[in-house]
């Protein structure tokens, strides 16, 4: 089967949840979800306390019009009751309650499902022009594995490619704030716009599995590169750089700050960049920009110039195992990135504990500045 067969299938939406027919274990993580979402938006920090002067107002001389156009093209497409849906206040606490979870649970915007084909093009224009070209890719692919899942399942009513929400923060403006997210299982990205400013935070990209098999997408693959090049920075550290950069050998079921961790305190644990070589610190920032490069064209750049700025200040920590086989966690973090890459269990396959058939890679921007929040504050006060 082609993928235009795959996505021009008749689908819907996959029904929504009844929070109080499903397990107590999951109605417990949604109640605790929503108390998250109570608390007032702070932001990673290293002791609790945001550092400020961080994400300062300015020009990057970098244009966003074309992800501008995108917007208006798609919101064009769409009739009055679709934008009504999908429309949100730029300082939205929508912009919160993304999730990775499969389900049809807090999800909001327009589903894939429910578009027509051009509009469905039309929403994958605006993500091809908010993010770089390699994470549209592996973006994609992650929800084409969404649909190889729902092959191996046999459960198309939880999984698939279009199972995707797409919503608009504020007027797609050249001037003015506004954004875009995406929200799905192993696929969310929240982007923010202010002038020629873009913050592309908290993004998440995983799957289960990693690679597809058999099926429709037979040779699709996600994160491999983050996978590969993390575990050889590992292995170009010494034995005693190693042992410093390692923080625990229990692997985190979910990471750290996966969805509704937005205002969690993660110490700078690990072995500082001052520590390193200047060949291993040129091969730390080669796999930092393997992050950074999601951000479309020169935006790339100029989040690079920005987190290299805090070189000295940069830590990279490990948890697990490392050997050639073992599944492994790896962060790297400073004031003004926080990424994470790991292997968890098996969740939807049958599989026997932590392994390499699951992965996730996230980033955020500690310091208040996720969804753009930073800026928007100062914006604000302004």
């Amino acid at each position: 089967m082609t993928e235009a067969a795959a996505t021009s299938r008749p689908r819907r939406a996959p029904p929504r949840i009844d929070e109080t027919k499903v397990s107590q274990a999951l109605q417990d993580l949604f109640a605790g979800w929503r108390v998250s979402l109570k608390e007032p938006f702070k932001g990673i920090t290293a002791a609790g306390k945001t550092a400020g002067g961080l994400f300062p107002l300015r020009k990057t001389g970098v244009s966003t019009q074309p992800l501008v156009d995108a917007a208006k093209a798609f919101l064009a497409s769409l009739d009055a009751a679709q934008r009504a849906a999908m429309r949100f206040a730029i300082d939205s606490e929508i912009w919160r309650t993304w999730s990775n979870i499969h389900r049809n649970l807090m999800r909001h915007g327009l589903c894939m499902a429910e578009l027509s084909d051009k509009q469905r093009e039309l929403a994958y224009g605006v993500l091809r022009a908010g993010v770089g070209a390699r994470a549209y890719e592996t973006a994609r692919n992650a929800m084409r594995l969404n649909e190889t899942l729902a092959e191996m399942t046999g459960l198309p009513e939880e999984f698939g490619e279009l199972f995707y929400w797409i919503s608009i923060f504020g007027e797609p403006s050249a001037s003015e704030p506004w954004g875009f997210q995406f929200d799905g299982h192993h696929c969310n990205v929240n982007c923010f716009v202010l002038g020629d400013q873009i913050v592309l935070s908290p993004m998440l990209l995983g799957s289960e599995p990693v690679t597809a098999e058999a099926g429709v997408y037979k040779g699709t693959t996600v994160l491999r590169e983050e996978e590969a090049e993390g575990w050889a920075f590992m292995a170009a550290l010494t034995r005693e750089q190693r042992k410093k950069a390692l923080i625990g050998m229990d692997l985190p079921f979910d990471g750290y700050a996966s969805g509704f961790k937005d205002n969690i305190v993660v110490p700078y644990d690990g072995l500082p960049a001052s520590e390193m070589t200047p060949q291993q610190r040129t091969q730390f920032i080669t796999l930092i920009e393997r992050y950074t490069d999601r951000l479309p064209g020169g935006h790339a750049q100029v989040r690079l110039d920005e987190v290299t700025a805090h070189l000295d200040a940069t830590v990279f920590a490990w948890i697990g195992e490392f050997d050639p086989v073992s599944p492994f966690y790896y962060r790297i973090y400073n004031p003004v990135i926080f990424i994470e890459f790991y292997h968890q269990p098996g969740v939807a396959l049958p599989n026997t504990g932590y392994n390499r058939r699951h992965a996730h890679a996230l980033v955020r921007t500690p310091n208040g500045n996720d969804y753009g929040r930073e800026l928007l504050r100062q914006v604000g006060s302004g």
